[in-house]
Order: C-alpha cells, then structure tokens, then sequence
C-alpha cells in the first residue's frame, strides 16, 4: 500500500499537527473531536489522532459531498 507522501513515520499526531494537515485551526480540531465526527486517542493527559482517524474522518467527508459541521 502507498503511503500519502504527508504521511510521517508517527502513529499518532497531536491536535495542532492534525489541524495542519486538515489545514483547520486548533480550536476546530477540537470541536470536530467534541461532537464526534473526527476520533482521537488520550496518552495519558494527551489528545491525539491517529493516521488511521485521519484517513477514517477525510473519507466521511468526501462520502458527504464536503459537507462538514463546525458549529
């Protein structure tokens, strides 16, 4: 399988880094994670998500024409 050429050799990213790749600001990150529609893992007291949850949370997106809650 071809990996994204973002893609690092970390298995998990904190919240700030996957708001870069989503190119959305912490705060949205957080609020995506809060209602549900992007998971994460806690380490700890640390947030953070996952390759896979990255992929998993894209693909609904695009299932969903682009459409994503922000509110």
């Amino acid at each position: 399988m071809h990996k994204p050429q973002w893609q690092s050799s970390k298995l998990a990213y904190t919240v700030e880094e996957a708001g870069d790749l989503l190119s959305l600001s912490r705060a949205q990150v957080y609020r995506l994670i809060e209602f549900g529609d992007l998971d994460s893992i806690k380490i700890g007291k640390c947030r953070r998500v996952t390759y896979a949850q990255l992929e998993a949370y894209v693909s609904r997106v695009e299932q969903n024409h682009g459409f994503v809650r922000l509110a």
